[in-house]
């Protein structure tokens, strides 16, 4: 008799998701450096997002049949079917609540991963020249998908706030320019092409670049003239019911949001008091603000934009040498890393892009400068300890490295943010136990960073739920979160320049429950890594256990918790 096929275990389900996704979404298909993605760009519409809600549904039914198989009860696959099951579900509890209709965000669009993905394709190649052109014409059609999802938001009463779609206009006024040469941002990523282009390519990308910013003041002018009038007075705040929802998909748990908030402000109280001594240290008298406002001012400083890129290179390339072979073990690939400065009319925070499957295109850095060319040192230590390294790359580049004992879901598209920035956040406390941070300039900035994400879990959950503050808080006791109180709140505990916190301020209302899973992540990782401590006492291997824990792929907080403590 002939034999009969196998069904398909959970990683291989993962992986057939993976490649259905890339169909739809050409953008991720781009990050992971899938050559046919190149110059094409997703359907952003209701029936666009429609299409990935049903691959979704569908990958689910086929995940229920792959568990059911013999084999499927393995550490891999169990770790991967609970991991495609909780983030499939949480991403369609957004969707079929309709979120997709009213994606308005200084950071997290539809229009700014069209413009992002542009700055990770290659561009070596006329080959590569002609996919970039080729996505460039694509924009118009993007963006109308984008417009057409939140025109049907309209009409549902499905409202993005009004504050970051001011902010998202002023974005697009920037994008579509024009600069000093008269060119949109579009028109000049065009004309970055190589001298040795063929005339008739370089006219076909200044020509599909003109209408990829035509297309950006058309969104603009519509957003402006249309959108915002229609949310003017809708509230920015989502309340405790979307903010649940928002909750589980950044940070794959159904949190307590209550006693979220109260850890957000212990975790406010104690830092304080360990900036209080750093600050001490520093100038003698002061408070901790006042401390690095003098350090702005007084202390080491970076001048330069080239300077402070390889500034931060080299600061990454010595924290490779320096824990390589000690505190982690590290593959050649995982350790290249690169440092970036961020395209204009972004966000005003760093970020971390990873390497493509083949490691082709590495893991980066990206610092937004915004005209600034003085670098104060304190601001950037930690920061790139939790962006490069030991944070963002090598977590994200060594899933990608051990993706054939993963699946290819897990080793790339299967994140959870509080996972990730859990990890980060830890990986700027493991620099400090390690005694890389030994000066009190740079201990202040790092738990400057610290009390920021501290202040976030406060501002975000209490802002968004509208909770009351507590009565032994140094500001407004007892008075209800409003988003100006909250803003109020994050500049008079941040050394970070108003520009940068207004920035913050929208991010939050924009992307409710993001904020959170540093903090809740980084408990999450530190609970981990103590049950283990505590299972294997003196014979505790760090080294070991980081490798293993970093090895083990992406979970949501509930999941990683339990998996960690084992290791």
């Amino acid at each position: 008799m002939p034999e009969t096929s196998r069904s398909p275990l959970p990683r291989q389900v993962a992986d057939t998701y993976v490649d259905a996704l890339i169909a739809l979404d050409p953008i991720t298909g781009t990050y992971l450096g899938v050559a046919e993605s190149a110059g094409l760009l997703p359907d952003f519409s209701p029936a666009g997002q429609e299409a990935v809600a049903e691959l979704a549904r569908h990958t689910l039914l086929l995940l229920d049949e792959a568990e059911r198989q013999p084999g499927a009860d393995t550490d891999a696959e169990r770790r991967c079917g609970r991991l495609l099951r909780e983030r499939l579900n949480a991403e369609l509890a957004v969707h079929d609540a309709d979120e997709g209709l009213c994606t308005v965000s200084n950071m997290r669009s539809p229009a700014h991963s069209v413009r992002m993905v542009f700055t990770v394709m290659p561009t070596e190649t006329e080959e590569d020249w002609t996919a970039v052109a080729r996505r460039l014409r694509a924009v118009p059609a993007a963006l109308e998908g984008y417009r057409a999802s939140l025109e049907l938001g309209l009409e549902r009463k499905l409202l993005g706030g009004p504050r970051p779609t001011a902010t998202f206009v002023d974005q697009l006024t920037e994008w579509a320019g024009p600069d000093a040469e008269g060119r949109g941002w579009f028109e000049s990523f065009a004309a970055g092409g190589p001298e040795s282009l063929a005339p008739e390519l370089r006219s076909e990308l200044a020509t599909a670049a003109r209408g990829a910013t035509e297309a950006v003041t058309a969104l603009r002018d519509w957003m402006r003239d249309v959108y915002t009038p229609a949310v003017a007075g809708a509230p920015d705040t989502v309340g405790r019911e979307r903010y649940q929802r928002w909750s589980r998909y950044f940070n794959g748990t159904d949190l307590d949001l209550d006693q979220a908030y109260a850890y957000g402000w212990s975790e406010y109280h104690r830092l304080l008091g360990e900036m209080r001594t750093e600050a001490e240290r520093i100038l003698p008298g002061s408070g901790p603000w006042e401390a690095l406002a003098h350090l702005d001012v007084h202390g080491t400083h970076i001048e330069g934009v080239e300077e402070v890129r390889l500034w931060l290179q080299n600061l990454m390339d010595e924290a490779i040498d320096a824990l390589d072979g000690t505190h982690f073990e590290l593959a050649e690939r995982v350790r290249r890393v690169e440092s970036r400065i961020a395209p204009p009319g972004g966000a005003a925070a760093p970020y971390y892009t990873g390497p493509s499957e083949d490691f082709s295109r590495p893991g980066r850095t990206w610092l937004p400068v915004d005209g600034q060319t003085r670098f104060p040192v304190y601001d950037l230590v930690s920061t790139w300890y939790h962006e490069g390294v030991p944070g963002h790359h090598l977590q994200i580049a060594q899933w990608v490295h051990v993706a054939d004992r993963l699946s290819r879901y897990q080793a790339t598209i299967g994140g959870v943010s509080a996972n990730a920035e859990g990890w980060a956040l830890y990986a700027e406390r493991l620099m400090d136990e390690l005694g890389f941070l030994p000066d009190a300039e740079r201990r202040l900035g790092y738990l400057d960073a610290q009390m920021m994400r501290a202040c976030r879990v406060i501002v975000d959950i209490g802002m968004h739920l509208e909770l009351e503050i507590p009565a032994d808080s140094p500001f407004h006791p007892g008075e209800r979160w409003t988003t100006e109180l909250a803003q109020e709140f994050f500049q008079q505990h941040s050394s970070r320049p108003p520009a940068f916190v207004e920035s913050e301020m929208t991010r939050y209302l924009s992307m409710p429950g993001q904020a959170i899973g540093y903090k809740l992540g980084e408990r999450a990782w530190l609970l981990g890594r103590a049950n283990a401590q505590a299972a294997h006492g003196d014979a505790f291997d760090a080294k070991a256990w980081h490798m293993a824990a970093l090895s083990q792929g992406p979970l949501g907080l509930d999941d990683l918790v339990d998996e960690i403590s084992r290791l």
